[in-house]
């Protein structure tokens, strides 16, 4: 502690100094400079300004080598608080990384597990619209060729509607609407019978009658 103090005395007042033969006048004393965060400010009191600005040399040689020392010590101890903290809860802090470890593990074989699942779906799905849009494509094709026979037989038909159209109407005649009367192919219907064959079946049956009449008389 001794070397300790002389060595800080000498530094500060310089060679020559334990001896007592020069001493600085209070205040002339130069710190260095510390650097001090802005959002961090000091406030000292004047007076307490004032006391250290005249402080004996001694008197702050001892009261820096005595923070110095308690510094170290606390330093010391603070260090050896780490160490055992770190020792004693290395073991239990590593327990608790694995267990989240495995944790995160079993849930990424969920998830992984799940995401197959759904891709299968997905799969299931796929194939089951591409088979449903082939069968709409051939219905589609089904459905065009019957519309193309179906104008097919619209023309035919339209065609024979004109022919009977014209062969129907009057001569010189310009009303669409006019059709001229032909007996031949007009027949009356009786009973779901045509008229000219409900005639000759009659005229049968009063045959037959007359002929079982004459057989009688004999």
């Amino acid at each position: 502690m001794g070397k300790d103090i002389k060595r800080v005395r000498a530094a500060l007042l310089g060679p020559g100094s334990s001896s007592g033969v020069t001493k600085p006048e209070a205040g002339l004393i130069e710190l260095p400079e510390t650097t001090v965060r802005h959002d961090i400010d000091i406030n000292l009191s004047e007076s307490l300004v004032n006391s250290i600005d005249n402080m004996k040399p001694n008197a702050m040689v001892k009261a820096m080598v005595e923070f110095s020392s308690k510094a170290l010590i606390l330093g010391r101890r603070v260090g050896s608080l780490c160490q055992r903290e770190l020792k004693e809860g290395s073991g239990s802090r590593v327990e608790e990384l694995k267990e989240e470890l495995k944790g995160q593990a079993d849930k990424h074989v969920e998830d992984k597990t799940s995401w197959k699942k759904e891709r299968e779906e997905w799969m299931e799905e796929k194939n089951r619209l591409g088979s449903w849009r082939v069968r709409c494509l051939d219905s589609e094709k089904k459905l065009n060729v019957k519309i193309a026979d179906l104008e097919t037989d619209l023309d035919e038909m339209k065609e024979k509607h004109d022919v009977l159209e014209s062969e129907l109407k009057p001569e010189g005649s310009d009303n669409p609407g006019a059709y001229q009367w032909v007996p031949e192919m007009v027949e009356d219907v009786v009973e779901g019978q045509l008229v000219n064959e409900a005639n000759s079946s009659l005229e049968e049956e009063a045959e037959e009658t007359v002929a079982e009449e004459v057989v009688v008389d004999l």
